[in-house]
């Protein structure tokens, strides 16, 4: 847990400028109109990168659209590529990665239009980190290689050295020893070419390799020689990881006062740069350092910022490291409750994050049998080159004849077993890779326990259940910001809604049931019932709307439309049971159906409305207040009894 945990937010990039660069000069040259298109293009690009793809990607991704525009109405195809390859960047920098490889991509496809060969090679490598951080790493070596050989025949030691680097990262993340002789291969290019914001990636990561290997003094003289070439190059991200990685090394040792030391060093830094991921890190580095110290209500209020922001930015490995020390410090203070509460976002973070790690991990061992088989093929090769050699020699000395026509006899019978053996064994991977792909996909439509008794069954019999809180959403003005909205825009904005509540869904161990247009419908107390699952269902409701006030905070500040919504609860008997055949779902009937839905439209926007049944349920437990609406009339129902619910917790 305690590995050098900024790496991924501060790794020295290979697609950064130089810190340095001069933004009011950058953005001057753009728009001084007497400049070429050319010098102008490269200008706002570096302008963007320095100046906003780091601190707001956001930004970054709207000004880069407008390069865009100006590089295809000037009709300037490299400068598009390079706008392309901006555009994919700042995807990066939010963590989405679908759009940024679609955007790089694109950028390799017009760059191999007009044979710019460099560009090519620097798409490829941005290719390649997209694949690494997808946990691909057949495509990321792959992509990597092929980069690597362009810059070979280009001369290009600094793109080959950072190439070098990358692929030793490749080989780190499955713990193979091959990686320090990559990064050492990196450092003598870099050394050769003496570029000093280059060399400290290799450094940065053979400190890494030996802290991993527990050789403590080895990587912290490591360390020391990027703080010191970081510092020297005015590279504050550097510094800023550099630093972090030094309190991993204390914190590793126990030397937690030290640890904190650097830790609150790291945090100044970040803050005055304005790095949202490199701050919520920090935080959390520094509430689990003050927590092993027994400063326990320091350590609360670290990581409380922490989680309230890693929940904002929705990154669930954050909050779970968040959620992790919180727990940590409120047993510690025996506040069981709280501390139950935090123990129980751990595990629904780590389950989130498992699904992801098991893929990972799938793939890694793709990845390994893949090395496995380039090296055998290596061996075959060699062997077949020894073998033409002794054919030659044969022919000089036929008394050897015999000897070696049956070595090359049983060389080859063992060949063509090898050969069936490998073809045996690949075929039952893939086979296995299917089986486990649909049974995954079965549990992403199903509920597990009901996933269990088809593939036992063949069937899912429909099931009574007395007592179900059935949870509706609903996104007013829809249909108007449909008219406003691309069709792209809309459903990109509904799905990263949805994804979200999926989220606080698996939180809180509710089941959810199915989406209709911009509603979204959910179950607590079934397929397993629970005695607090009326709880969790209105817990997630708060939850849901407290995000989607968060997402319009964030849009407002971009000045871009969002969405409201009406969020309402009944709790009541249900029959549930799977419908259709070929495409078949999980679903809920009933009058609880029919009443939560008319909770929902009767509600107001921002809050949870709920009837009288839960409420009647739920009035008597401490953490919620309720707010009485006196009798409400909803469509079909006539007059009924509503309740504004909030919690107590903050």
């Amino acid at each position: 847990m305690q590995k050098t945990t900024l790496l991924i937010l501060f790794t020295f990039s290979s697609l950064c400028l130089n810190a340095q660069t001069d933004l009011d000069s950058l953005h001057g040259i753009w728009k001084d109109k007497t400049k070429s298109d050319s010098i102008r293009i490269r200008a706002f690009n570096d302008y963007i990168s320095e100046g906003y793809i780091y601190s707001k990607p956001d930004t970054a991704l709207v000004l880069a659209d407008s390069l865009f525009k100006f590089t295809k109405k000037k009709k300037n195809i490299k400068g598009n590529a390079m706008a392309l390859n901006l555009i994919g960047y700042a995807y990066y920098m939010k963590g989405e990665y679908v759009e940024a490889l679609e955007n790089y991509n694109k950028s390799l496809a017009t760059r191999k239009e007009i044979n710019d060969k460099k560009g090519i090679a620097q798409s490829l490598n941005n290719m390649g980190i997209i694949y690494r951080r997808q946990g691909d790493y057949i495509r990321t070596l792959d992509s990597y290689q092929e980069s690597l050989k362009i810059y070979k025949v280009l001369d290009d030691k600094l793109g080959a050295a950072k190439l070098l680097n990358n692929i030793g990262n490749v080989y780190g993340d499955q713990g193979d020893p091959q990686s320090l002789e990559y990064y050492k291969r990196s450092l003598k290019m870099y050394e050769e070419i003496e570029s000093k914001d280059g060399i400290v990636n290799p450094l940065n990561n053979l400190g890494i390799s030996y802290a991993e290997l527990q050789d403590y003094p080895k990587a912290h003289e490591y360390y020391q020689k990027v703080l010191r070439i970081s510092e020297d190059i005015g590279d504050n991200r550097g510094v800023a990881m550099t630093i972090n990685n030094l309190g991993s090394l204390y914190e590793r040792q126990k030397d937690y006062n030290n640890a904190l030391i650097h830790y609150e060093k790291c945090l100044k830094i970040v803050q005055e740069i304005g790095h949202k991921n490199g701050i919520i890190n920090s935080l959390n580095n520094i509430g689990r350092v003050k927590s092993a110290l027994s400063e326990y209500v320091s350590a609360i209020e670290n990581c409380k910022e922490s989680y309230k922001m890693a929940k904002k930015m929705g990154s669930l490995y954050l909050q779970k490291e968040a959620s992790e020390c919180l727990y940590e410090a409120y047993k510690n203070l025996s506040y069981n409750d709280k501390a139950l509460f935090y123990h129980e976002q751990m595990l629904a973070f780590a389950d989130s994050l498992k699904t992801e790690e098991t893929v990972k991990k799938l793939q890694q061992m793709e990845f390994s049998k893949q090395v496995l088989a380039d090296s055998l093929l290596q061996v075959e090769i060699d062997l077949k080159e020894k073998m033409a050699y002794q054919t030659e020699v044969q022919r000089k000395n036929k008394s050897k004849n015999l000897a070696l026509g049956a070595g090359i006899f049983f060389l080859l019978l063992s060949g063509g077993f090898y050969s069936r053996w490998r073809y045996v064994k690949k075929s039952k991977a893939i086979i296995e890779k299917e089986k486990d792909r649909s049974e995954n996909l079965l549990l992403n439509i199903l509920p597990s326990e009901i996933a269990e008794e088809l593939k036992e069954k063949g069937s899912a019999d429909a099931k009574d259940f007395d007592m179900v809180s059935i949870l509706f959403t609903d996104f007013k003005g829809f249909t108007q910001a449909s008219e406003k909205l691309s069709a792209k825009e809309l459903i990109e904005e509904i799905n990263h809604c949805f994804i979200a509540f999926d989220l606080i869904c698996e939180t809180h161990g509710i089941e959810k049931i199915k989406t209709i247009g911009d509603s979204f419908m959910a179950a607590g107390g079934l397929p397993v019932p629970s005695e607090d699952s009326i709880k969790k269902t209105v817990l997630a409701a708060l939850e849901m709307q407290s995000f989607i006030s968060n997402r319009i905070i964030e849009k407002d500040e971009l000045n871009e439309m969002s969405f409201k919504m009406r969020l309402g609860i009944h709790t009541g008997p249900v029959v549930a049971g799977i419908v259709g055949v070929k495409k078949f779902q999980y679903d809920i009937w009933g009058d609880t159906v029919n009443t939560a839905s008319r909770m929902e439209s009767s509600g107001e926007i921002g809050k949870v409305n709920i009837s009288e049944g839960t409420y009647a349920l739920l009035k008597d437990d401490p953490e919620f207040t309720f707010e009485s609406r006196g009798k409400i009339q909803a469509k079909g129902k006539g007059e009924m009894e509503m309740y504004f619910v909030e919690t107590k917790l903050k």
